[in-house]
């Protein structure tokens, strides 16, 4: 058995796995240290400006001063984790494909996770790789052009290198206006989005909640790329966060960059310093490609956490499992599932 991935899936997975009896298993991830997508995040972004952490599994929830650098925290809390259970982790290793294998460790009988020179081959694989490693940058017409700067949500650091400056973010989910909050005590800041934001303060609710996954895991049992969470629900801000939002300028998509700034259709400009695009990410799966599973729709059929086209794979932490609430239910359900076809009686005739 292989994971691929220590991030909230990852670990999640592990626990299970050996919840259930599986202790033949490696977790390969690629950073050098534990975390997941947690140690990227910026130094400013406090635990108490977080929008919930829920906790792994079998385990208490974070409990740390909220001034504290969330970063720091959740990966402090993910290495008690490893160490607490024992977990199986090897980094950092970069997977670099998983294919069916050549002959000489039986092509067909396993699935080959290959990372440079090493190979392991696993009768089942988890894939927990998240979506970090993949920031969706949008193509719009003369972004060559520009001569401010432009970044990433996975390239931000520090508030004050914006400090006086003029700048736009692009994007309409929590990592957006998480960073607006802060940019704006700093900086001259426009939020520009393809649609008017959907700002909610009214209370979650579970049925909202299952609503929302439902959307998403409909897409990926069609084999379509799944989308957001937040695309399906719209962003909850409580009621001084949302009177903050709302206080900023707001411009729908611009058509165009200009070398000073962006230009919408009727030929009004902007001039900015910079452009931060939180425009989101992408499922990490470019490893997996040798096993050709990509749909005509260009996602991966899925029912559950299992990848229809070779059930011996499964994805945690994809489509309506991509949030810390969902990456818990996704290892478990992958890790009883593997563990079903372990005991199958057609992998024991293997």
């Amino acid at each position: 058995m292989v994971v691929i991935g220590a991030g909230q899936a990852g670990l999640s997975s592990a626990y299970y796995l050996q919840y259930y009896g599986i202790d033949d298993y490696v977790m390969l991830d690629s950073a050098d240290g534990a975390g997941g997508a947690w140690r990227h995040r910026w130094p400013s972004l406090r635990l108490g400006k977080v929008n919930g952490i829920y906790p792994l599994p079998g385990f208490p929830p974070v409990d740390a001063d909220a001034d504290l650098p969330a970063s720091e925290v959740v990966s402090e809390y993910y290495a008690s984790y490893e160490r607490h259970y024992g977990l199986h982790v090897i980094r950092p290793v970069e997977v670099t494909s998983v294919d069916y294998g050549p002959e000489d460790i039986g092509a067909g009988e396993r699935l080959v996770v290959s990372a440079g020179p090493d190979r392991w081959a696993a009768r089942a694989v988890i894939n927990a790789t998240g979506t970090w490693t993949r920031p969706f940058w949008p193509y719009y017409p003369g972004m060559a052009s520009f001569e401010g700067r432009q970044l990433h949500t996975a390239d931000f650091r520090d508030v004050e290198e914006f400090r006086g400056k003029k700048m736009i973010v692009v994007g309409a989910g929590s990592s957006a206006t998480g960073l607006l909050l802060e940019l704006s005590d700093v900086a001259d800041v426009t939020w520009i989005t393809r649609r008017k934001p959907v700002l909610r303060d009214d209370e979650w609710s579970e049925n909202v909640g299952r609503e929302a996954v439902a959307k998403v895991d409909e897409r990926v049992r069609a084999g379509l790329p799944p989308l957001s969470v937040v695309s399906a629900t719209g962003l909850w801000a409580p009621p001084d966060v949302r009177a903050k939002l709302e206080s900023l300028p707001w411009r729908p998509i611009f058509h165009e960059l200009t070398p000073r700034g962006v230009r919408w259709r009727d030929g009004t400009e902007l001039e900015v310093d910079a452009i931060l695009w939180a425009t989101g990410f992408r499922a990490a799966l470019d490893h997996l490609a040798p096993l050709g599973l990509r749909a005509p729709g260009g996602g991966i059929v899925m029912d559950g956490t299992r990848v229809v086209a070779e059930p011996r794979l499964h994805l945690a932490g994809y489509g309506p499992s991509a949030s810390t609430v969902g990456a818990n239910r996704a290892g478990r359900q992958a890790a009883r599932e593997i563990r079903a076809l372990l005991n199958s009686s057609e992998l024991v005739a293997s």
